[in-house]
């Protein structure tokens, strides 16, 4: 069921084809603006475990303070897949550099915004209802982010190292998080807690600012992928590619919207939902949780590379399958590491997780553009990789707070466990596609 029209081994030797100097501009383009996509939406993430509920919400409902603030966490990734039909359309259509700077900007503009709301003492329903609406911002932005830098970076690589070059837009993410968690911890260490609540939090909202216009300078000098270009020169433009998805590559869809839900299962599981169980249940310290999380990260960055290695070496999905299979047995860990209140086993399941959200995720980098032909290449991947969201991060947190009340601590470890179960048979079902 793997769709790709274009898999064959000499395909994706655009690198050759790239003026000499540009292949370097190209793969930073595609790192950087993942990194500061995704510490635009970490930020709130993390913003949504501290200080949220409590500024954006009734004081005369703290118990519905976390919950509240998790359900406008989850909203972003409803918005997720709007962002990747509409950049998708555009991007499969006008090209990914524009497609690109544009879904940038999105992101940009609505995350600054959120560093300036007023709180609900200050404007009532109306706060909630402003963050509510920049929260779905940032879902539209960065649903259009991830598929072009994707694209960019594997339509650029050459041959035998789709995997490799796929992988720079996958350490976007552990970056962003160690950028975004960073200097929340450095903001707790060096405010009191009044004026972190009052307008400390808030700093890391406005920095994206400054971080956009970086991204935006490296982005609008680039040139549009050889893939691209060549497809358009077949005369192989779609008049709606997100129809033609659908129509003809709706299998590889489902699948790669699957094959990515452990990914996001580990991910805000280990962070989000951690975070929050650490400081309100363990009653650690923000400062020294958000000092664990910083470490456990780098195991992210580390089996992030390692993995695409092995998947140019032996494939993707092979890589995949092993992968999810290890972090389905590490869902038994989770009461046992976390639960213990002992910071060392804290951080071992940190790393764990953290570890093996590197492992699961860097193949994807290639898998999921290579499901898909080019012509609608932008909009398939990116459908595939937000669609997944949903089902594994949207409500990951909310359900994770609602398990651990019922069940305790086991039931959210086999909430990890029955997702990698899902994209381990979502991975197993497909068949070799030719270059992963």
């Amino acid at each position: 069921m793997a769709g790709n029209a274009d898999a064959n081994p000499s395909a994706g030797s655009g690198g050759a084809r790239v003026v000499p100097g540009g292949i370097g501009r190209i793969v930073l383009a595609s790192l950087v603006g993942t990194t500061i996509e995704f510490y635009d939406f970490y930020i709130y993430g993390t913003a949504a475990a501290l200080v949220i509920g409590q500024t954006f919400f009734p004081a005369s409902a703290p118990g519905s303070q976390a919950l509240n603030a998790f359900l406008t966490f989850g909203i972003a990734f409803l918005a997720r897949p709007i962002g990747s039909i509409l950049f998708g359309h555009f991007g499969d259509r006008i090209g990914r550099k524009s497609t690109l700077v544009a879904s940038m900007l999105v992101m940009g503009l609505s995350t600054t915004l959120i560093g300036a709301l007023p709180t609900y003492e200050q404007a009532g329903f109306l706060a909630p209802l402003l963050l509510c609406l920049l929260r779905f911002g940032q879902g539209i932005g960065l649903g259009g982010e991830w598929g072009g830098a994707a694209l960019l970076a594997t339509e650029n690589a050459p041959a035998g190292r789709r995997s490799w070059f796929g992988m720079f837009p996958q350490l976007g993410p552990p970056i962003g998080f160690f950028m975004a968690n960073g200097l929340f911890l450095l903001l707790l260490l060096m405010l009191s807690e009044a004026d972190f609540l009052a307008w400390g939090w808030r700093i890391p909202f406005l920095i994206s600012a400054a971080l956009v216009a970086i991204g935006l300078y490296l982005r609008v000098s680039i040139s549009e992928t050889p893939e691209f270009r060549e497809a358009m020169a077949r005369n192989e433009r779609v008049e709606v590619p997100l129809l033609e998805v659908l129509r003809e590559h709706w299998g590889p869809l489902l699948q790669g919207s699957l094959a990515i839900v452990v990914c996001y299962a580990l991910f805000y599981i280990s962070t989000v939902f951690a975070l929050g169980y650490g400081v309100n249940a363990l009653h650690i310290a923000r400062g020294d949780f958000l000092g664990l999380l910083c470490i456990a990260v780098v195991f992210m960055a580390i089996t992030t590379p390692i993995s695409a290695a092995l998947s140019d070496r032996f494939g993707a999905r092979p890589v995949l399958l092993a992968a999810s299979a290890l972090a389905a047995l590490s869902g038994f860990t989770l009461p046992i590491l976390l639960g213990s209140g002992n910071r060392f086993e804290i951080l071992a399941f940190l790393s764990i997780s953290l570890g093996l959200m590197g492992l699961t995720f860097a193949p994807l980098g290639a898998l999921l553009p290579d499901l898909f032909p080019t012509k609608v290449r932008y909009t398939g991947a990116s459908s595939a990789y937000n669609l997944g969201g949903i089902l594994g991060a949207s409500l990951a947190p909310y359900l994770a707070q609602i398990l651990l009340a019922q069940g305790g601590l086991p039931w959210v470890g086999y909430y990890i466990t029955a997702a990698a179960l899902i994209s381990f048979l979502a991975v197993f079902s497909m068949r070799q596609a030719g270059r992963v």
